[in-house]
């Protein structure tokens, strides 16, 4: 579904990912974990294409799509819940999910449909702005606005960051079961382990722009691993 070769990037003359090799199958759940600043969050944007890659390729689908534009990506299949939400606070829950599908045309109306069945709890908020929900209900209506765009491929930044963990509970129980419906594919950056134990198969550890090693998910519980690789707390 997914496959970066050799990937470069960075803000201008900083480089930061010094060539990621990366393969994700359909229907697959890969974690990616490492210390801040190691180049996560970077490499979500430069898989969607909001970074310019300046080596390497970028597959989906086993169509290069390295020179397209987010917009193009997105066209594709690709979908991207960045980091802090940014949602339209001004817009209420349906009209932001409305804007998720606006590149559906006439099958607009039934991802929105389909988005508010997969996420309940948003049904008695669809007339409420996008910035009086809290941090949790945000990000189940990011979560949804993006499948909206009916993706097959999810790239998800920090989903649990600030965030209750009854709702946490709740997005763990919605990706497996959307996982399992749409056979969705999907890349996780996240720093909460029991979440990113909870959902992938695979898990990658980042460091210094370049995936070093892989790990399993059982093997997070391991506290001299976590601290080497990672440098955060379960």
């Amino acid at each position: 579904m997914l496959k970066a070769t050799a990937l470069h990037a960075g803000y201008g003359r900083i480089p930061i990912l010094q060539g990621i090799d990366l393969s994700v199958g359909d229907g697959a759940f890969v974690g990616i974990l490492g210390h801040n600043g190691m180049g996560k969050t970077t490499l979500l944007k430069t898989l969607m294409g909001f970074i310019r890659a300046t080596a390497g390729k970028v597959e989906l689908d086993g169509a290069d799509v390295t020179a397209e534009t987010p917009h193009r990506r997105n066209r594709r299949g690709m979908g991207y819940v960045p980091q802090g939400r940014e949602i339209f606070p001004e817009l209420s829950v349906f009209d932001n999910l409305r804007m998720g599908a606006v590149a559906h045309n006439g099958a607009a109306g039934e991802q929105v449909e389909a988005a508010i069945e997969e996420f309940p709890r948003l049904k008695p908020l669809l007339d409420r702005r996008g910035g009086a929900l809290s941090g949790g209900e945000q990000q189940l209506l990011a979560l949804a606005r993006c499948l909206c765009g009916d993706p097959k491929l999810l790239l998800l930044d920090e989903p649990t960051e600030g965030i209750q963990p009854s709702i946490i509970d709740e997005i763990v129980e919605t990706l497996s079961a959307l996982r399992e419906r749409r056979r969705l594919t999907v890349v996780l950056v996240e720093q909460n382990l029991d979440f990113i134990a909870a959902l992938s198969e695979r898990v990658l550890i980042i460091q210094k722009g370049v995936i070093t090693r892989e790990v399993t998910p059982a093997e997070l519980s391991n506290p001299d691993l976590v601290g080497e690789f990672v440098g955060i707390a379960g």
